[in-house]
């Protein structure tokens, strides 16, 4: 009768979420670089230092991975949704320094985009749950009057994307607009201020709780 095979010496235990969470990452900079049609299981496998194999038996194929990875990046940003706060001078810095530090998010979006030609995306029922959340948080602050009823919801929430991502979505505008480079520090340091002051639009009159004070600037914990 053979005897049973020892384990290895330093042989470290299968961590399934740690593996998980590796996939994913990986996935996210190899969707990030070449789109959903461009990116290569094998080449995600190579990136989270598994074979194949182990790639399918997580995730099933590369559709349902990138379902994953949306779903991983649209979560994270729910839960920062929920702890931001009402006032959009805060909340539009939030998300552009957001995304600034999400390149690889913005790149997604971006392939995504030039690669869905016909007008269907991925997971798009509950992408679309996500939306419906997001603009009854904000017409919640509409009848509050923290935002201006004037505008439509869907626009304002147009509005905000457009105003948070585009840098970083398009860098060369941004650079040939500017004359900096989307991290630059100065270049972000004056977008946050020209947030910040142009936020006043979206405001129903200037609520006393929101009023900007002269002197120090306050820092939002958010935005640490």
């Amino acid at each position: 009768m053979p005897k049973p095979a020892r384990k290895l010496r330093g042989a470290t235990p299968r961590n399934p979420e740690r593996t998980r969470e590796r996939i994913l990452s990986a996935a996210l900079k190899e969707f990030a670089a070449h789109g959903f049609a461009g990116a290569r299981v094998d080449a995600i496998a190579r990136r989270a230092a598994i074979n194949k194999r182990m790639l399918y038996h997580y995730f099933g194929d590369k559709a349902a991975l990138f379902r994953e990875v949306q779903r991983k990046k649209i979560s994270e940003r729910q839960a920062w949704a929920e702890n931001l706060s009402d006032d959009p001078a805060e909340a539009l810095p939030f998300w552009f320094k957001a995304a600034c530090r999400d390149k690889d998010w913005i790149r997604l979006l971006a392939w995504e985009a030039l690669q869905g030609d016909d007008g269907k995306i991925i997971d798009e029922k509950r992408r679309l749950e996500h939306v419906a959340l997001h603009l009854s948080r904000l017409r919640s602050r509409q009848k509050r009057g923290v935002i201006s009823a004037e505008f439509p919801t869907p626009h304002v929430m147009l509005a905000i994307l457009s105003l948070t991502m585009f840098p970083m979505a398009f860098p060369q505008l941004t650079r040939l607009v500017t004359g900096r480079f989307v991290h630059d520090p100065l270049f972000q340091s004056a977008q946050v201020d020209f947030l910040q002051k142009f936020a006043d639009g979206f405001r129903n009159g200037k609520p006393k709780s929101f009023a900007r004070k002269s002197g120090p600037k306050s820092k939002s914990r958010l935005l640490t």
